[in-house]
């Protein structure tokens, strides 16, 4: 009987260790992952630089989109998706009273 209990904690340590040296593997790849992301955002920033730095791209943004513009499209869109809300609230509504 103890040989059993000896082994039953040893194989739950060893279960409980290999979660542990899984989730800390799994970090360190999503971090890494991250890192990569980040840095590919730099060097395509980096690709945009010259333009920026000459105003050319400056230009073209100030002269498409006006302050007017963004609020007039923000508050469409505000209105858009609380009609959505609205909407997919109703039907979960009626998929419990079905139930």
């Amino acid at each position: 009987m103890d040989r059993y209990r000896e082994s039953s904690t040893s194989t739950l340590g060893s279960l409980i260790s290999g979660a542990f040296i899984g989730a800390a593997g799994l970090a360190m790849w999503l971090f890494s992952e991250a890192d990569k992301r980040q840095q590919a955002k730099k060097q395509r920033a980096m690709l945009y630089a010259p333009r920026i730095q000459d105003g050319s791209e400056a230009l073209e943004t100030a002269s498409s989109l006006s302050g007017m513009d963004k609020s007039e499209n923000l508050e469409k869109r505000v209105e858009q998706l609380n009609t959505a809300i609205a909407d997919v609230r109703r039907q979960l509504e009626e998929l419990g009273e079905q139930d």
